[in-house]
């Protein structure tokens, strides 16, 4: 069985790749629609402190800083954080221009970040990845402010059998759950009103379809019809303790 420090070392290896063939910036025009469906669904506010759990090239991290920078409500932070040390180089390169992004290179199963401070997490295409999904919510839980709210947006799952093509022709392992276990999993993590919705991909598709991925055109509009699974919850009005110890 893999450990936890060689499934990240994978993961690191894998999306450093990705990163360097520019698909970290692809990735914006395959998942645009669904993530600005998502957005809107955030209710996001200036003034918010906001992670973009596996930020990639930062592109939605980006969106998100121009969402809650300066307003009546203070001047808003967005943390992009994922495993890929390129993607962050990337991600930073790409963001000079704003003053409310930091990019960290850090794990999902270990969020280098304090306790209860995000009001908002937005996670797009990549939690299907993170080998300990449990630990993750658990991370996630931690450093979420009480009651802040946790958005979860993939296209991997169960209940769309198209995605499920991708499994094996992936380099790393995922998870492929059905909506009603990833519901049951963020309620057996303690968190509330847990929703799980469906959003559809209404970008055009093409008439002659070329890809490796699907058989033919209607396929692909199947696909985007079913929709990404959109999970989201909240932390209930609780403050996780504070680590025993300080550093200086």
């Amino acid at each position: 069985m893999m450990n936890l420090k060689s499934t990240d070392d994978l993961l690191r290896e894998e999306f450093n790749r990705w990163a360097e063939q520019g698909r970290g910036e692809e990735m914006e025009r395959h998942h645009l629609d669904i993530t600005e469906k998502t957005l809107r669904r955030m209710e996001l506010r200036a003034g918010e402190r906001v992670l973009d759990l596996g930020c990639g090239a930062g592109w939605a991290t980006r969106i998100l800083a121009r969402m809650v920078g300066e307003g009546p409500e203070g001047f808003g932070q967005v943390v992009g954080i994922d495993i890929s040390d390129e993607m962050i180089r990337r991600a930073r390169a790409g963001s000079r221009d704003f003053d409310n992004i930091m990019f960290v290179w850090g794990s999902a199963q270990q969020i280098p970040w304090e306790e209860n401070f995000f009001d908002k997490v937005l996670s797009v295409e990549s939690f299907y990845y993170y080998a300990d999904q449990e630990r993750a919510l658990a991370e996630l839980f931690r450093v979420m402010a009480p009651r802040g709210r946790l958005f979860i947006l993939i296209n991997l799952y169960r209940d769309n059998p198209y995605s499920l093509r991708w499994v094996d022709e992936l380099k790393v392992p995922v998870h492929a759950r059905s909506q009603d276990e990833y519901v049951q999993l963020l309620q057996a993590h303690a968190f509330e009103d847990v929703q799980a919705v469906r959003i559809p991909d209404d970008t055009p598709t093409p008439e002659n379809y070329s890809g490796k991925w699907f058989r033919n055109a209607e396929e692909l509009r199947e696909f985007k019809h079913i929709g990404a699974l959109l999970l989201m919850a909240r932390k209930p009005d609780v403050r996780n303790p504070g680590p025993a110890y300080s550093i200086y």
